[in-house]
């Protein structure tokens, strides 16, 4: 009896996942043509924002690739994805740097997330750090790179990430710091918005925090040898 339980619940679970995967896959296949109105990630940020202000709302208005700057697009690529336009969703020499930086370090200092993984977690997934999150990460990221373009997944991307407290998307941010359009904007510019992605609520405050103007710095200059989709 007990036996029998135990099976019929694995086989309950089995199921549960394929559906969920299956959920997952019709998601991306409308996203080829269509664009995502939110993400996860989104919604948890409004979720944490009306737990304050009721009222409150993102800053996020859709663009096409075209109308982003080229500037931006080298930047971040320069910043996030060297070689988001040779790998197949993973980057394995940096995920091995960022494993042997971790481990010097004794904590985690450094991710070797492509800018495809980043969107896989931005769709779909919670900030909670667990193997199963990890696991649902790859395999999001499978599907997004054999169902989607890089530029597709690219221009998703720069539409949806984290760029302020509340601040979505390239257009967004663009307007936000610069009271310009992502069309307009500048090496300068591109290089430092790109620098805020990894902590883009602390340097919303902090514009001017020494390791956001380094690491600007940087970026502005790798970003010729950028290669964009």
């Amino acid at each position: 009896m007990i036996g029998r339980l135990l099976w019929r619940g694995l086989l309950l679970a089995l199921v549960l996942v394929v559906l969920y995967q299956l959920w997952i896959f019709m998601h991306i296949l409308w996203w080829v043509e269509h664009n995502p109105a939110n993400t996860a990630f989104m919604r948890s940020s409004l979720s944490i924002l009306r737990a304050e202000n009721p009222k409150a709302t993102l800053k996020h208005e859709w663009v096409e690739y075209s109308r982003i700057s080229r500037h931006l697009k080298r930047a971040v690529i320069a910043s996030e994805d060297a070689k988001f336009t040779d790998h197949e969703g993973f980057d394995w020499d940096g995920i091995q740097k960022a494993y042997e930086k971790n481990r010097q370090k004794g904590r985690i200092v450094a991710g070797g997330s492509t800018i495809s993984q980043q969107l896989a977690k931005n769709l779909f997934l919670s900030n909670k750090r667990t193997p199963w999150r990890k696991l649902e990460e790859v395999v999001i990221t499978w599907m997004l790179e054999r169902m989607m373009s890089k530029r597709r997944i690219f221009e998703i991307y720069l539409n949806v990430i984290e760029w302020g407290n509340g601040v979505f998307g390239a257009e967004a941010a663009a307007r936000h710091y610069y009271k310009t359009s992502a069309a307009n904007l500048s090496a300068a510019q591109a290089a430092r918005l790109a620098a805020m992605i990894p902590n883009p609520r602390y340097y919303d405050q902090h514009r001017e925090a020494k390791g956001l103007v380094r690491k600007t710095g940087i970026i502005e200059a790798r970003m010729r040898q950028a290669a964009l989709p």
